[in-house]
């Protein structure tokens, strides 16, 4: 059973708000509508794609009717809106909704297709990342991956919290509720609090990589 489908609500708000997350981040970059759409698409459906791929499957948004005008009404937000709408937290919030639910729903379907739960773990931490990662290369900034705050930590704790309830039978629907929930609260916590993971600091006396203090 495709989980997804399942979920279509959960699916088309965390399609929604990454398709919009990439294609703010071309508008900021002031690209053409081209480009913004391009951003909004591989943003939305990247992670997806990536999963269903490991997994052998058509890629989620080519037989549903609904994705694709989800992805460009998301671009067209973007392009016609004023800049001022997503300045500050806005986006930040809503991407952190839409990651921590495409995290669980893509565990869910993973542990469908009968994968192992640390597989299917993984495939949920792409599903929720993959897409923002392909957005960050696209248009030369930093990655999350590269960053210290706590992104694809949230994404795990909501992919490993459906696991483990879903393993012990907890109904589909409080199961990926209380992992969106939990990773949420994790994602919320470090915007709040700039909570961020020890960088690697065994560089020695490397110039190159001076210790921290």
């Amino acid at each position: 059973m495709d989980m997804l489908a399942a979920f279509p609500w959960f699916e088309m708000l965390g399609t929604f708000v990454f398709a919009l997350s990439g294609a703010i981040v071309a508008a900021h970059l002031r690209q053409t509508m081209v480009t913004v759409c391009f951003f909004a698409f591989v943003t939305g459906v990247g992670g997806g794609s990536v999963r269903d791929v490991m997994l052998g499957q058509e890629a989620f948004w080519i037989a549903d009717p609904y994705t694709l005008p989800v992805v460009l009404i998301a671009a067209l937000l973007a392009w016609f809106s004023p800049v001022r709408w997503w300045q500050g937290r806005l986006l930040e919030w809503a991407d952190a909704v839409g990651l921590a639910a495409f995290a669980a729903l893509g565990t869910a379907k993973a542990l469908s297709f009968g994968v192992a739960p640390l597989s299917a773990v993984v495939l949920g931490v792409v599903t929720g990342c993959v897409g923002g990662i392909i957005r960050d290369v696209v248009a030369g900034v930093p990655s999350i991956l590269m960053r210290p705050e706590l992104y694809v930590t949230a994404a795990a704790l909501s992919a490993l919290t459906a696991t483990v309830l879903l393993m012990l039978d907890v109904p589909r629907a409080p199961a990926l509720a209380v992992a969106t929930v939990l990773g949420l609260a994790l994602r919320g916590a470090a915007l709040i609090w700039r909570i961020e993971l020890p960088a690697y600091s065994r560089h020695g006396s490397d110039p190159d990589h001076p210790t921290s203090a």
